[in-house]
C-alpha cells in the first residue's frame, strides 16, 4: 500500500510519465498480489480468505473504502476551496463543515435502525453511494467565485446523507455472522478499508487536480488577459471540478460493485436461522415400549 500511496502522490510533483511514479505503483500492485497468494496458502493468515469469500462482507469493505475516499476528498477539496478562494479562516471552515456531520449522524442512524432491518444491506449501501456520487457531481460545478450558500451547502448535507447510508450499514455487514474467533478480524478489517481510502483517496485525487490546475495554467497562461491571481482562481476551480468528477466517479462504480456483491433482505445469521417447521413423528406403542424397557413397562 505505501508503493501505491507514494506513487500517486509522487505523480503531482514528477508526472504520470516518471520511473519512480509507475515503478512504486507496480511495485505495490505486485506485493499486494503476493500478499493474496501467500494468505491463500498460508496454515495461519493474517487475513483469513474465509473472511472475503462471504460476499456480503466483501461487498462491505469495498462500500467502506469507497466512501471514506469521497469523504476525505471533499474535506480535502472544500478545504482549499473555503479557504483559498473565498477566504474563509481555519475557524470558519471548520464550522462550514457542521452540516456534513449532522446528516451523517442522521443518515446513520436512520439507515441502521430503520432501513436495514427490513430491506437488508443492498438497496441501503448502493443508493448511499448513488447519492454520494450526485453530490460529487454537484460539488464539480462549483466555479471561481461560487459563494458557500450557492454551491456548498447543498452538497454539503446530501453527501452527509449518502455517505451516512453507506459508513454504518457497511461497518454491520461487514462484521455480521462472523465466527467467534474471526471478530477482531473482521473489524479489523472494516478499519483497514476506511484507511486505504483515506490514504489512496487523498493521494490519488490530489494528484489529478494539481495535474489538472497545471495542465489549465500552462494551456491558459499566454491568452489570460487578467491577472495572475485570477489565473490561479480559475486553474483551481477547474482542478476541483476535475477531482470531484472523478470521484463521482468512483462512488457510482462502488454503487455498481455493492449492487454485484450485497445481498437484499435482512442479514440473518446462521446460529438464528428458523427452526424447520415440520412435525416431528411421533412413536408407535410398540416403538415406545421398546424405549421405556420391559423391566419398567
Amino acid at each position: 500500500m505505501f508503493g501505491l500511496v507514494y506513487g500517486f502522490a509522487n505523480a503531482a510533483t514528477h508526472g504520470w510519465r516518471a520511473t519512480t511514479t509507475w515503478g512504486f505503483i507496480a511495485a505495490g500492485v505486485a506485493l499486494l498480489v503476493a500478499f493474496g497468494f501467500w494468505i491463500g496458502r498460508a496454515a495461519h493468515p493474517l487475513l483469513p480468505p474465509r473472511i472475503l469469500l462471504n460476499r456480503n462482507r466483501s461487498g462491505a469493505y469495498v462500500a467502506v473504502l469507497i466512501a471514506s475516499l469521497a469523504l476525505f476528498a471533499t474535506f480535502l477539496f472544500l478545504t482549499y476551496y473555503l479557504q483559498r478562494t473565498l477566504g474563509f479562516s481555519p475557524i470558519k471552515t471548520g464550522l462550514a463543515f457542521l452540516p456534513v456531520s449532522a446528516a451523517l449522524a442522521a443518515a446513520a442512524n436512520f439507515s441502521t435502525i430503520v432501513l436495514m432491518p427490513r430491506i437488508g444491506p443492498r438497496p441501503v449501501i448502493t443508493t448511499g453511494l448513488l447519492v454520494a456520487a450526485g453530490a460529487m457531481a454537484w460539488f464539480a460545478q462549483l466555479g471561481a467565485h461560487t459563494s458557500y450558500a450557492r454551491g456548498v451547502l447543498g452538497p454539503l448535507v446530501v453527501a452527509g446523507l449518502g455517505l451516512g447510508m453507506v459508513v454504518a450499514p457497511a461497518i454491520n455487514t461487514g462484521t455480521f455472522g462472523v465466527a467467534p474467533q474471526d471478530a477482531g478480524v473482521a473489524s479489523a478489517t472494516v478499519t483497514v478499508g476506511q484507511q486505504l481510502g483515506a490514504s489512496i483517496g487523498t493521494s490519488l485525487l490530489n494528484t489529478i487536480f494539481a495535474t489538472a490546475m497545471t495542465s489549465y495554467i500552462s494551456t491558459h497562461s499566454s491568452a489570460a488577459s487578467g491577472s495572475r491571481t485570477a489565473l490561479i482562481n480559475l486553474a483551481s476551480a477547474h482542478g476541483y471540478r476535475t477531482a470531484f468528477w472523478w470521484s463521482c466517479g468512483i462512488a457510482a462504480g462502488g454503487a455498481v460493485v455493492s449492487a454485484l456483491l450485497l445481498h437484499s433482505g435482512p442479514l440473518v445469521s446462521q446460529a438464528t436461522a428458523p427452526v424447520s417447521s415440520q412435525p416431528t413423528a411421533q412413536p408407535t406403542p410398540d416403538q415406545a415400549v421398546s424405549s421405556i424397557g420391559p423391566d419398567r413397562a
